[in-house]
């Protein structure tokens, strides 16, 4: 990995009828994982725990996290940068609700998410695993 790459930490949700949760970020045009920077003194759960806290008003269950893997992307809202991403799947407890900087969200099918924008590793990764069965 460079050093130009971001750091982040993201999660894979689920409903009941295995569809993903994807959030928008004010400001941008691509849906992405919930998630986001992993701060230096912090571990990949604890940041995760807190980015959806605070993206989406909710909790996760943290002792069925499923470690699906590293992974490198093009970063949708930083031209010529890249994300290394750790990404989990996490279960919420709670509501969801749109909180600080999500704009929007959205529920959608791995295998015909329609026409939204999507980021590269929502897109390229973690869409084809969820449509695989590997989740």
């Amino acid at each position: 990995m460079t050093d130009d790459a971001i750091s982040i930490v993201a999660a894979v949700i689920l409903d009941e009828s295995r569809h993903v949760l994807l959030v928008r970020k004010r400001g941008t045009r691509a849906f992405i994982q919930p998630g986001g920077k992993i701060e230096p003194s912090e571990a990949p759960l604890e940041a995760l725990r807190r980015e959806i806290a605070e993206e989406l008003g909710s909790g996760c269950e943290f002792q069925a996290a499923i470690f699906l893997g590293r992974y490198r992307a093009p970063a949708a809202n930083e031209a010529g940068r890249w994300v290394d991403a750790l990404l989990y799947e996490v279960a919420l407890h709670g509501p969801v609700a749109i909180a600080a900087e999500i704009e929007e969200l959205a529920w959608v099918d791995a295998g015909g998410p329609g026409p939204i924008e999507l980021a590269p590793l929502t897109r390229d990764i973690v869409l084809p695993l969820v449509a695989s069965g590997r989740t």
